[in-house]
């Protein structure tokens, strides 16, 4: 609440300041000793949401939630500014860390703590009460300052049950804010401000809070104070007086068993609701957390945690037992092709060893045959070369005598040639003479000629002659009666013209036509570009169930279950606003959803209590629907407008502030939604502007006029509250508004919708009325064609006559061409030369030719005298040739006589290196062979085939020597003595045996080995995960066996107290332990009616009113006091919506059952209280009397000094009746 006020209690000249708190006490109990006030010390930290949680988590469960409270939440605080992170543990600074620069301490500390072990909280149990009433962990004092609404306050609760009452707004929840902000708990567990700073009173800049904790027994109590700066969100402890981390104040509050955190010991007012939103498996958990046994949550972990090892174990080891059968399977399937392969490979293998006998067996015999082919090869070759160097001198004088017919021969051809070109030089000269003389009888010709070639001129003039008369007469013959060129082109013109209008009207028809034809096109592609455009406005309700369907498989389920069975339901079951609720500008969809939480936006919205019930009977109550267990929400009150509160501004001023409208005014939605958006949401009552700037102020007092709401400027949420007391101050708490996440969707534009329904109806009209039109003018274009037609035609009879005057005229120009022509023809005759001219010419030619003839004669006369002088020289050459080839042939004969024996000896020598030569050839390839067939055997057929060699080698040696000392031979026993025959023939029975033999793939024996090991391995896990199953089934049963009882018996006890406060009301409740396979499943139910004609029905979130939900809530945590741990436990305002009755009843079980003497401290914060309420003296009634003006003078107000008066006039007054 906002305050001005800053003097403490004491201050004389207080103007607006909070007077210490009135403590009525019912039993009169004070507390014994004072507490020294601890030493101060501002530490700077920075306050971390993930602080340590207390003793009742694990390392690992705290390592989880601090990952998961580092997460934004929704909210903010008037001081939006963000923190910096100090470390991961969320350890305050200590102070002996140097503090001179801000971030400086925050690196020195991430370095001393980064890689820390996060301490270990342990579990504990309510520790024994001490003489003055107090359990250590229990609250003994707690002291404000600067804290929300309050300047100073200090107050001493009681022992067992605090009852704090006061006024709305003046700070009574404040209290249990601060009890969890003080013991280091996160500021998420009292569903407010998130931000440590916004609890800092407005207009103060720093505050703190202190607590004082009862110590165990014998110890001194444990002073907590935390402060807080306005300006940062850093903070500071310290631990009677001395400073602390947060992680130290939380290891202390795990060794008292403080348990802020767990909604069934701390229920602040903002998280009343969350209690009834707890899934059945959460209530367990914190139950088990709260009461009962204090190892029963560890035993619970520790069963979750084996249980899902041993079906993790369970499933691995029916895979592996199922993949060992499967694989013996298989390889018993194939054990007959692994033995017929083994089979194969000896035979293969005996093949080899044979194959490899056989080479050496060839190898010995060859290595024999080759040394008796080397002596018969070098006995024939001395033989040759003894026969050759006999013959050696008659062979010299052999080809002396070749030389010297060469040369014979040399000069025989070289006369030879001479005379050959001699006698074709005298060939050519022939030659030439009889050129000459054909020439001479060609002019001779000519001569004769002459006279029948001028005769043939004469001739041909005349004919020239005659063809040009007859050429003139045809020409001046008339011509055919042809028409007028004139006219014809005139008539020609005249139908251009028509052609030319008719044209220009059957183009004028085509364009019009084409004009129709796009006009049709056109009109189509508008319409199906508006059905497209309709199309993708109908699929914006796909797209919103596909965002559903990713953020609630449930809910988007049971829209569809819906959608298939609306005739179940008598009216119409609204869809989830998410589907049926639509933001007509995107601009403002992070408002509206500003207006929602997740339930509200996924909420099923009935408008009978009939449909209500059948939506329940068929998704929630029973698996009909969807076939599973869900929890959908669903909605339906009674229709009564009168429970609508009006808009709390009008237009002006909504105008003035500079609201923009109202969250109802961006939606649209089916008017039976209506009653939902404005009861459940009072969507029509919270402003919205995105402009930031608004004069805040003015909207908070506007808002506070009517009692209070919300509304947005810009990014801000802005609640406000207006308290009912004193001057009724207004208060105002501001969050973020965060990003829109499920209206982001575009919204159907109706009117958009409708106008492309429109515009699909006029375009279809248009694409009627272009096809009407084409076909009138197809129809005008058909005589068209009809009158062109007739235009071509009449164009084809005038092209006729045009084409016979054509052809007259090229007749006539053909006649006038041929007569240039023969007239030209004709003038060449008559100027050609006379005849004696050319006579002459040819007489002059005979005579020069006769000339040349004599002279090529003289010529051929000289060579013919030369070539008969070499004639001669040639013969005389040719003889002597001859001498010398006899000579030569002679003596060559008697050297072949010589030669035969040489030859003879020579063909001895070759065929005895032929075979030396193959031999050898054949002992390299065997051995070739052999060395390559070796390396291929396996080594041990290598070591057997080179022992067998070599017994052989040293039995042929041994032999040997025994014939040549001519005693016997050695023993053949072990000796391999089979010849190469011998050896071909086994082998071939080897061969044949293995063709025998089906061949098998080496992979399946491959693959059958490689499956054994992997059996063998899979046999060997299987034992190991058999005794992990015996150890995990040993552990879980030895566990159960301790938690199953203890969790039964603590249920039972809780169960029982729970159904007897029901039956009191006139009620019926159940709890019940849901058990299941998956311990992680194992759950506590809460079932519940409150009418007698329901049946027993599951505490949801959803189902229940708000004052069933709270009843329920608090019976539920009063039957758990009894069995709780902790050392203190507070509700807040959980009377809230409660009939008179009810709360009358809870009122005096709660008295009952907190008030006994083995109680642990209890906190009940209420607005109000009924009259005539049972009250006990165990419980202490702080009141609080806190607003923005308090009296000037000291004392005045101060609640206690009126009680003790009224009860000291009381006493006096019975006093005077006495006397």
């Amino acid at each position: 609440m906002d305050s001005d006020s800053e003097s403490g209690p004491a201050g004389p000249s207080r103007r607006n300041g909070v007077n210490v708190k009135a403590e009525v006490k019912v039993k009169a109990e004070r507390a014994a000793n004072g507490r020294a006030r601890s030493q101060r010390a501002r530490v700077d930290t920075d306050e971390e949401e993930d602080t340590g949680r207390g003793g009742r988590r694990s390392s690992r469960r705290q390592q989880e939630e601090s990952e998961d409270e580092e997460e934004d939440e929704e909210g903010g605080s008037p001081r939006g500014n963000k923190r910096q992170r100090v470390n991961g543990n969320g350890d305050a600074r200590s102070s002996r860390a140097p503090t001179e620069d801000a971030e400086g301490d925050e690196d020195e500390d991430e370095d001393e703590d980064d890689g820390a072990p996060t301490d270990v909280l342990p579990k504990t149990q309510t520790l024994p009460r001490d003489v003055d009433g107090f359990i250590p962990g229990s609250i003994v004092r707690i002291q404000l300052r600067n804290f929300v609404t309050y300047d100073y306050v200090e107050f001493r609760p009681g022992a067992h049950l605090n009852m704090i009452v006061g006024p709305n707004g003046t700070g009574k929840s404040s209290i249990a804010c601060a009890i969890a902000l003080g013991l280091n708990f996160p500021a998420k567990v009292l569903g407010r401000a998130s931000e440590i700073n916004a609890f800092v009173k407005n207009g103060t800049e720093s505050g703190y809070i202190e607590i004082e904790l009862k110590g165990p027994a014998g110890k001194p109590n444990l002073v907590i104070k935390r402060s807080l700066s306005a300006k940062n969100k850093k903070t500071s402890f310290t631990l009677n007086g001395q400073p602390a981390t947060g992680n130290e104040v939380s290891i202390k509050m795990a060794e008292l068993n403080v348990q802020v955190e767990n909604l069934c010991s701390f229920l602040p007012q903002d998280k009343v609701s969350s209690f009834a939103h707890m899934t059945p498996q959460q209530l367990l958990v914190e139950t088990q957390k709260a009461a009962g046994d204090p190892n029963l949550s560890s035993w619970f972990e520790t069963l979750k945690v084996e249980g899902k090892q041993l079906k993790e174990a369970l499933q691995k080891l029916k895979e592996d037992e199922d993949a060992a059968k499967q694989m013996e399977e298989r390889n018993a399937n194939i054990e007959k092709e692994v033995e017929r392969f083994k089979e194969r490979q000896k035979i293969e293998q005996e093949i080899a060893v044979l194959e490899l006998l056989v080479q050496l067996a060839q190898f010995r015999q060859v290595s024999q045959d080759f040394a008796v082919a080397k002596a018969e090869q070098r006995k024939a070759h001395g033989k040759m070369m003894g026969l050759k160097e006999r013959n050696a001198p008659a062979h010299a004088l052999e080809k002396e005598l070749e030389k010297a017919a060469k040369k014979a021969t040399e000069r025989r051809d070289n006369q030879k040639k001479s005379m050959k070109a001699k006698a074709e030089s005298l060939k050519k000269l022939q030659q030439k003479s009889e050129d000459l003389d054909s020439t001479s009888e060609e002019v001779i010709s000519q001569l004769e000629s002459l006279k029948k070639n001028e005769k043939d001129r004469i001739r041909n003039i005349k004919v020239k002659e005659s063809d040009l008369e007859r050429i003139q007469t045809e020409m001046d013959k008339p011509g055919p009666n042809l028409p007028d060129p004139a006219a014809l082109a005139e008539e020609q013109k005249q139908l251009n013209l028509e052609r030319n209008a008719l044209g220009q009207e059957r183009d004028e028809t085509h364009n019009q036509m084409r004009t129709a034809v796009q006009q049709k096109v056109d009109a189509k592609a508008e319409i199906d570009r508006a059905k497209e455009s309709l199309e993708k406005l109908d699929s914006t309700d796909s797209k919103k169930l596909h965002l559903l369907q990713k953020w609630d498989k449930d809910t988007y389920d049971s829209v569809i279950w819906l959608r298939r069975n609306k005739d179940k339901f008598k009216q119409q079951v609204f869809e989830p606003p998410i589907l049926s609720v639509t933001v007509s500008n995107l601009d403002y969809a992070a408002y509206v959803e500003a207006g929602f939480n997740a339930t509200q936006m996924k909420s099923f919205v009935a408008q009978s209590k009939e449909d209500l019930d059948t939506l329940n009977h068929y998704i929630n109550d029973t698996t009909k629907a969807l076939g599973r267990n869900v929890r959908v929400a669903t909605w339906w009150r009674p229709f009564n407008p009168d429970t609508v509160p009006p808009a709390p501004l009008s237009p002006d001023q909504m105008q003035e502030i500079g609201f923009e409208g109202y969250i109802n005014d961006y939606i649209t939605y089916d008017p039976g939604m209506e009653y939902y958006l404005k009861k459940e949401l009072s969507l029509h009552r919270i402003a919205v502007t995105r402009n930031p700037r608004i004069d805040v102020a003015k909207a908070m007092q506007a808002y506070g006029n009517v009692g209070g709401g919300t509304f947005i400027n810009g990014f801000t949420i802005n609640n406000v509250t207006r308290s009912r007391y004193g001057r009724k101050a207004v208060g105002n708490m501001t969050r973020d508004l965060g990003k829109p996440k499920n209206f982001i969707v575009p919204p159907v534009d109706t009117n958009r919708k409708r106008e492309l329904e429109e515009t699909i109806v006029e375009r279809q009209q248009e694409h009627d009325l272009a096809d009407e039109l084409k076909q009138e003018l197809q129809v005008k274009m058909n005589d068209i064609l009809v009158k062109d037609k007739d235009i071509r035609d009449r164009a084809d009879i005038i092209k006729a006559r045009k084409a016979e005057i054509a052809k007259e005229a090229q007749r006539v120009n053909h006649l006038k061409a041929r007569q240039t022509r023969l007239q030209n023809e004709l003038k060449a005759l008559l100027r050609k030369p006379p005849i004696d001219e050319e006579r002459a010419t040819l007489k002059k030619k005979l005579i020069k030719v006769a000339k040349e003839r004599i002279e090529l004669a003289k010529r051929y006369t000289t060579v013919a005298e030369v070539l008969y002088e070499e004639q001669v020289l040639c013969t005389k050459a040719g003889l002597e040739f001859i001498q010398s080839i006899a000579n030569h042939t002679a003596l060559k004969a008697l050297c072949a006589v010589k030669d035969d024996k040489y030859q003879a000896a020579q063909v001895a020598f070759n065929a005895a290196h032929t075979k030396y030569a193959a031999l050898k050839a054949r002992l390299n390839e065997v051995m070739e062979e052999a060395q390559k067939k070796m390396p291929l055997l396996p080594p041990e057929l290598q070591d057997k085939a080179q022992e067998v060699e070599d017994q052989r080698n040293q039995y042929d040696k041994e032999v040997k020597a025994a014939l040549k000392e001519g005693r016997p031979p050695p023993s053949a026993d072990g000796i391999e003595l089979r010849t190469t025959d011998e050896l071909m023939v086994d082998l071939d029975t080897q061969r044949t045996n293995l063709e025998m033999n089906i061949n098998t793939n080496p992979g399946v024996v491959e693959e059958y080995e490689k499956r054994q090991r992997d059996i063998k391995q899979l046999q060997r896990t299987i034992k190991e995960i058999q005794k992990k199953v015996a150890k995990h089934n040993q552990k879980i049963k030895m566990h159960k066996d301790k938690w199953f009882p203890a969790l039964q018996k603590l249920v039972d006890s809780i169960g029982k107290r729970f159904s007897a406060a029901f039956d009191r009301i006139g009620c019926a409740g159940e709890i019940r332990i849901k058990e299941d396979e998956d311990f992680e499943q194992w759950a506590i139910e809460i079932y519940v009616k409150f009418r007698d004609t329901e049946k027993l029905q599951l505490l949801t979130g959803q189902r229940q009113s708000g004052g069933e939900r709270s009843l329920t809530t608090i019976l539920y945590l009063m039957s758990l006091t009894e069995e709780a741990r902790a050392p203190f436990s507070l509700v807040d305002e959980i009377n809230q919506g409660m009939d008179q009755r009810a709360e009358r009843v809870v009122h005096n079980s709660m008295v009952d059952v907190t008030c006994k003497e083995d109680s642990a401290q209890y906190f009940l914060i209420t607005p109000k209280l009924l009259t005539d309420l049972n009250y006990h003296e165990r419980m202490k009634v702080l009141c609080v009397n806190n607003g923005e003006w308090l009296p000037e003078e000291r004392g005045l107000g101060n609640m206690m000094n009126m009680i003790e008066g009224y009860v000291q006039r009381n006493k006096e007054t019975r006093g005077a009746r006495s006397a």
